[in-house]
């Protein structure tokens, strides 16, 4: 086999079964261990795959700048920021994300919700400007402009003094294996520290987030709540999930 035709059959592998372990492959095809790493090593420069220990899983299309990702799964976005909403009880001080699925679900809030929402990012607290009856506390810190959100050691500092009773968590990719990973090391460093600051953290992870993995992890699947996602029940990673023990907040309805 030549070495496209390999390399494509490893892109196959990712699509079909969320994951490569190199070992497996190799033996499969009768060719070195290092043969297939080399592989995988050039598909993740392209951007095609991220390596993780042993192999690779897919690499998360959510790590692309803030702009095109306004484009990206919009429409899973938005069931899921309305089942994220769901979670909110009045009273509640819940900490909100940045990101695109985190402005959705401040479109998605109930205009008599009375609650409070303290944010790391200018674009939700903006968005929450014409709300009547959320109280906004905004976290200030250095702009990560990729997401435009507050990160950095101020930012972390800031929200230490925030007692929260829920944080809706985005992040670039859920992954069985590589658990809740995102692009950048300070913003997942903020999104731990924001998770400490609340009872419960639920994550925010549309279809194209589901099987993905980024650069840096920011929390193992067994330090949150739930995952709030529209994924098909009979997906791969969704059923690992639901066999690992990994709540899941169906938006769009429980399935049968």
């Amino acid at each position: 086999m030549l070495v496209p035709q390999r390399r494509d059959l490893l892109l196959d592998r990712l699509r079909r079964d969320g994951r490569v372990i190199a070992k497996d492959v190799a033996a499969e095809l009768g060719v070195s261990e290092d043969s297939v790493r080399r592989d995988l090593r050039e598909l993740a420069a392209a951007g095609l795959c991220q390596r993780v220990y042993g192999g690779a899983v897919p690499s998360s299309p959510a790590v692309a700048d803030y702009g095109t990702r306004r484009g990206v799964a919009v429409d899973s976005k938005a069931r899921v920021a309305a089942a994220a909403a769901a979670l909110i009880e009045p009273g509640d001080t819940v900490v909100l994300d940045g990101g695109t699925t985190a402005l959705a679900v401040v479109h998605a809030l109930p205009r008599d919700l009375r609650a409070t929402v303290v944010t790391h990012s200018p674009t939700v607290a903006a968005a929450l400007v014409d709300h009547p009856t959320v109280e906004v506390y905004v976290v200030g810190g250095r702009l990560f402009k990729h997401s435009a959100v507050a990160s950095g050691a101020a930012a972390v500092e800031a929200a230490e003094v925030v007692h929260a009773d829920l944080f809706l968590m985005g992040v670039t990719g859920v992954h069985p294996d590589s658990g809740l990973t995102t692009g950048d090391a300070d913003e997942a460093a903020m999104k731990r520290a924001l998770s400490r600051r609340a009872a419960e953290t639920y994550v925010l992870a549309s279809t194209e987030k589901i099987g993905a993995a980024s650069r840096f992890a920011v929390l193992p699947l067994a330090a949150v709540a739930g995952v709030v996602t529209d994924a098909p029940a009979e997906d791969a990673v969704v059923s690992r999930l639901v066999r690992m023990g990994v709540p899941i907040v169906w938006a769009g309805g429980t399935p049968e």
